[in-house]
C-alpha cells in the first residue's frame, strides 16, 4: 500500500461536496477508463467510505476480502474524478458576471449550426444525466450551456454530462455524434440521426414521435421526396447498421403522411432490394 492517511483525508474532504458522491464506484472507474472497482453493489459509492478514517476504510475493505492495496485504487478513483481536464476546467472558472453571449459553449453551438433550443430530452445522454438536467431544470442545450458556465469549479460532474460538455467545448464532432443527432462533416442536427438514437432507448416510439414534431421541416421534406418516388430505407443507409436502419425506418414510417399510392409504393420498396436499389 502506497497511500498515506494524509492523502486519504485530503481526497475524502475534497470529495465530500461532489455531486458524484453517491455515484457507483464502478461507474466512476469506467468514466476514467480505469480498472474496474471489484466490489459490486448499489451501496458501493464514495459516500460509503469518505466518512471513515484511513484505518477504518482499510479495515472495511479487508473485511470484504480485499488487500490493503485496494485503498490505493479507491484514492486514485476519487482523485482522478476530482481532476478536471483542461477544457472542462476552463469552462467552469468563468466569472458569473460574464454575459451569456460570451459563453464559449453557445458560440460553439452557433458555429456548428446546432439550435440552442434543442431539447435535452432528445439527446442521447445517459439516464443519470437526463435526471440531473431535469432536477436542475435544464430543458434545452442553451440552458445546459449557461448552467455549465455558472458552475463553481468545485462542482464535479461525470458521465455523459461531462462528455457533452467537453465535446461542445472542444468541437469534437465524433463525440457530439454520440450524444446528439449530429452528422459529422455537416452543420445542424438531423431527423434521421435523432430517430436512430431514439431506437436505442426504452421509450423509442415516444422519442421518435417527439423527434418528428421537433424536426417538422425535415419531415415535410422527407414526405415530399417519398411522394416523388424515393424510399425511406435509403434515408437510413448512412447509419451503416442494417438492423438499426430497419428498426428506425419502421418507427418513422407510421408518422409519415403520404398519398395512398405513394405510401403503398414506399412500403413495397422498403425491403432488402429497396434498400439496395431504391431512389
Amino acid at each position: 500500500m502506497k497511500s498515506t492517511p494524509k492523502e486519504w483525508d485530503e481526497v475524502r474532504t475534497a470529495f465530500s461536496t461532489s455531486i458524484m458522491v453517491d455515484t457507483a464506484l464502478t461507474s466512476l472507474a469506467q468514466n476514467l477508463d480505469a480498472p474496474d472497482w471489484p466490489i459490486k453493489g448499489k451501496e458501493e459509492t464514495p459516500a460509503k467510505y469518505i466518512d471513515l478514517t484511513f484505518d477504518e476504510v482499510t479495515e472495511m475493505l479487508q473485511l470484504k476480502g480485499q488487500k490493503p492495496e485496494r485503498v490505493d485504487q479507491l484514492i486514485s478513483i476519487l482523485k482522478e474524478t476530482l481532476a478536471f481536464d483542461s477544457p472542462f476546467g476552463e469552462m467552469v472558472t468563468q466569472t458569473e458576471a460574464a454575459s451569456a453571449r460570451d459563453n464559449p459553449l453557445l458560440k460553439n453551438l452557433a458555429k456548428l449550426g446546432i439550435p440552442e433550443n434543442f431539447p435535452m430530452a432528445l439527446t442521447a445522454v445517459d439516464v443519470g444525466t437526463l435526471e440531473f438536467c431535469k432536477l436542475e431544470k435544464l430543458s434545452t442545450l442553451s440552458e445546459f450551456a449557461v448552467f455549465a458556465q455558472g458552475m463553481s469549479q468545485n462542482v464535479i460532474v461525470g458521465g455523459d454530462f461531462r462528455k457533452l460538455l467537453n465535446a461542445l467545448s472542444n468541437v469534437d464532432e465524433a463525440v457530439l455524434a454520440e450524444v446528439l443527432p449530429f452528422r459529422r462533416g455537416a452543420k445542424g442536427l438531423h431527423l434521421i440521426e435523432a430517430v436512430a438514437q431514439a431506437v436505442k432507448t426504452k421509450n423509442a416510439a415516444e422519442r421518435v414521435e417527439f423527434a418528428t414534431t421537433w424536426f417538422r421541416d425535415e419531415m415535410a421534406a422527407l414526405e415530399k421526396e417519398l411522394a416523388g418516388g424515393g424510399t425511406l430505407a435509403r434515408q437510413f443507409t448512412r447509419l451503416g447498421d442494417p438492423a438499426l436502419e430497419a428498426r428506425a425506418a419502421e418507427l418513422l414510417r407510421v408518422h409519415l403522411r403520404l398519398p395512398a399510392g405513394a405510401a403503398a409504393t414506399e412500403k413495397k420498396k422498403g425491403g432488402f432490394f429497396g434498400r439496395l436499389f431504391g431512389k
